[in-house]
């Protein structure tokens, strides 16, 4: 890991309250996150961001070991959920800033649902979309949220994932997987 710049910001809670949305992605109520991840989980809209540098390197994160689900797993640069009433491309440049002191023009690539169980802590299904993008910013990274990050060569991260798949976020295999497979992220 590279010499880092830090912060600690808390900047997500439990209490958020996230957009429920259907199949469709139509907005149909709002519930407090915690209540989102509960039982069989609640299908909510929410956003994942890859971000390359110049020499076409992804930005992974080690999510952080406080948080509920997946901690301590490697994930893409940034993931989050917009807030009821905000744009998704306001909700991405402000959490790519709060997450990882990033800026990007990013560029939507899809959006798909998913559910995924992590035991008895909880569930995500989302309705998620994704976006690329790439920065020459230095990265400042958020410590309440991130615990470890790197820059990873695509095709070091196919290797990675193919040999170590329990260790990455599900979330990040199945984007990673069509990002590739769609040619977005060429090696």
């Amino acid at each position: 890991m590279p010499a880092t710049l830090t912060k600690h910001e808390v900047v997500s809670s439990d209490a958020e309250r996230l957009i429920l949305v259907n199949s469709r992605d139509d907005p149909v109520g709002l519930l407090d996150k915690s209540a989102c991840h509960d039982g069989a989980g609640v299908l909510h809209r929410a956003f994942s961001l890859f971000v390359l540098n110049g020499s076409g390197e992804l930005l992974l994160q080690r999510r952080h070991a406080s948080k509920r689900l997946w901690p301590d797993y490697w994930s893409n640069t940034c993931c989050s959920h917009p807030r009821a009433g905000e744009e998704m491309d306001v909700a991405v440049a402000r959490r790519l800033g709060e997450e990882v002191g990033l800026t990007s023009d990013l560029r939507f690539a899809f959006k798909f649902e998913y559910r995924a169980e992590f035991g008895d802590a909880g569930v995500e299904h989302e309705l998620c979309w994704v976006y690329v993008g790439e920065t020459t910013d230095t990265p400042v990274i958020n410590t309440s949220e991130i615990s470890e990050w790197r820059w990873v060569a695509p095709a070091d991260l196919d290797r990675e994932l193919a040999e170590h798949p329990d260790g990455f976020t599900p979330w990040l295999r199945i984007e990673w997987a069509r990002l590739r497979d769609e040619g977005t992220i060429p090696d």
